[in-house]
């Protein structure tokens, strides 16, 4: 797929918006950092605990932050003032580690900065790092082949003017069994130069969506197993101005999961699946995606692409999973067309309960 514009000029017309346009979330033209739900309360507890300077001057689309990654190495595609790697260091704790990748020296000299801080609060030095460097050249910015368990990204990778290539780097940066758990904006079509070149969508990341359907079969062909939709939200342009210019073209915050894992097997099914209910956080359920939430203690049959990922990735740990000996359990969930998960959320913003719902739980309050 081709690049969006010349490189350089997108990576000058980001730091820019990012650097010294964007203050706050106020600056925002779109509702596009209120998309997401609102964020697991362990999850929230710890962003009350960020420095207000980290947290100020966050711009996500999402909450793409998972629980149980105890002991885990993560890494954070376009960190920038860093919140989510904070809130990933505690969940780590000790033993794990925490990269931030980010080209923004204004937003990399906050996350930084309060390090230190952060460290006495939580009462250890936690193993987080911010380095400079380009979401498509991990391996420049010291990134090196899997070395990652999961990957997080927050309203970036929309961004970039070579997605593949951030697609790549990520898949060759994880382990066997890793994860890209992310949130970012997605379009419902295919967009006209006029928006992908308008520098205030591009900054808000709309001009950088890409077709729901041009993005799952690009990760499918680079490796991944098939993308998985934990979260959808629509967007709203409340500029009149770029609401002219988007036209008729929709847009969506959407977390995807995306798994390092073989879907093949010489066992081909059916498997039943029990979540054993020792995630801290989720113990009575987990919600691996919108088709599959797992009950603790009750089985479940999947299919082989499901089985896979909670028998081969970093997941396995809590989950059992084994062949179906009968089919005493109901048929295995089917996966839900992204397209359709879109008209629901369509059918939330538009049914009164949309924006101002959506404000409520707004993924960068703290």
């Amino acid at each position: 797929m081709a690049s969006l514009g010349d490189s350089d000029s997108v990576y000058s017309s980001v730091k820019d918006y990012y650097g010294k346009v964007l203050e706050s979330t106020k600056d925002l033209k779109t509702s596009a950092c209120t998309a997401g739900s609102a964020p697991h309360p362990i999850v929230r507890q710890i962003i009350g605990k960020v420095p207000q300077a980290v947290v100020g001057r966050f711009f996500g689309c999402g909450n793409p932050i998972p629980l149980g990654i105890e002991g885990k190495d993560v890494l954070d595609l376009g960190s920038g003032s860093g919140r989510d790697c904070y809130v990933a260091a505690a969940l780590v704790g000790r033993e794990g580690s925490v990269t931030g990748v980010d080209m923004t020296d204004e937003q990399l000299a906050i996350a930084r900065e309060n390090v230190d801080e952060f460290g006495k609060i939580l009462g250890y030095a936690p193993k987080l790092r911010f380095v400079t460097g380009y979401i498509e050249k991990l391996e420049e910015a010291g990134v090196e082949s899997e070395s990652v368990d999961i990957c997080i990204s927050n309203c970036v990778i929309n961004l970039s003017p070579n997605k593949r290539q951030v697609l790549e780097g990520v898949y060759g940066s994880l382990r066997t069994g890793g994860e890209l758990y992310f949130s970012d904006m997605y379009a419902d079509r295919k967009l006209p130069e006029s928006v992908r070149s308008n520098e205030v969508l591009r900054g808000e990341g709309m001009g950088g969506a890409l077709f729901v359907r041009d993005f799952e079969q690009m990760a499918v062909d680079i490796g991944f197993a098939r993308p998985r939709v934990l979260a959808v939200g629509r967007i709203v342009v409340h500029d009149p101005e770029l609401q002219q210019m988007v036209g008729d073209a929709n847009f969506y915050s959407i977390t995807y999961r995306l798994f390092k894992v073989q879907e093949s097997s010489a066992d081909n099914g059916p498997f039943a699946a029990e979540y054993l209910g020792t995630i801290e956080g989720h113990k009575d359920k987990y919600e691996l995606d919108v088709d599959h939430v797992f009950e603790t203690g009750t089985p479940m049959r999947v299919d082989l692409g499901t089985a896979a990922i909670l028998s081969s990735s970093w997941l396995a740990r809590y989950f059992a999973v084994k062949p179906q000996a009968n089919n005493s359990l109901k048929p295995a969930a089917q996966i839900t067309p992204t397209e359709t998960l879109l008209d629901r959320a369509d059918q939330v913003a538009t049914s009164g309960c949309g924006a101002a719902e959506q404000a409520s739980t707004s993924c960068c309050a703290s």
